[in-house]
């Protein structure tokens, strides 16, 4: 059996520490990584998904329904009427799909005849009434994630 004697040693201690150096290096990168520069195709998938809650038929029903309330004379609860569809002073679009609901803008629950026709919101949201919009908002961020805009258009 021959023996290993010390300039063997340190040649063998220098390849296995050079290997375990350049082991990082050939890694590929993580899924995770990549600063927010994922695959655009992808990202805008995932945003069209998200964001398409509100189908037509949804706002057929929704617009119905306050076109209704509307010709009877009665505004959305909670409003007075000023001649201006029922908006109220101020409200006018404070809200962004994408972005969280501003803690100064009032909103309202909607009318549980409205909620029958939506459907359930998915879990963790919630349909809220700003102004003339029906948002569909996440209830721990308060993110808008889709809306029907406009109900004062009747």
């Amino acid at each position: 059996m021959k023996r290993i004697n010390a300039r063997t040693k340190c040649a063998l201690a220098l390849a296995l520490a050079g290997m375990l150096a350049i082991a990082p290096a050939m890694a590929e990168k993580p899924s995770w990584a990549g600063g927010g520069k994922a695959d655009r195709a992808e990202k805008s998938s995932r945003e069209s998904v998200r964001r398409d809650h509100f189908e037509e038929r949804h706002r057929v029903s929704v617009r119905e329904y306050y076109s209704e309330q509307h010709r009877v004379g009665r505004c959305p609860p909670g409003l007075a009427k000023k001649h201006n569809g029922c908006m109220p002073p101020g409200q006018a679009r404070k809200w962004h799909i994408g972005q969280p609901l501003a803690r100064d803008v009032v909103f309202y629950e909607v009318p549980q005849a409205v909620v029958v026709q939506l459907g359930q919101p998915p879990s963790g949201h919630r349909y809220v009434r700003v102004a003339s919009d029906i948002l569909l908002m996440a209830v721990g961020t308060g993110m808008i994630v889709d809306a029907i805009q406009d109900l004062g258009r009747l």
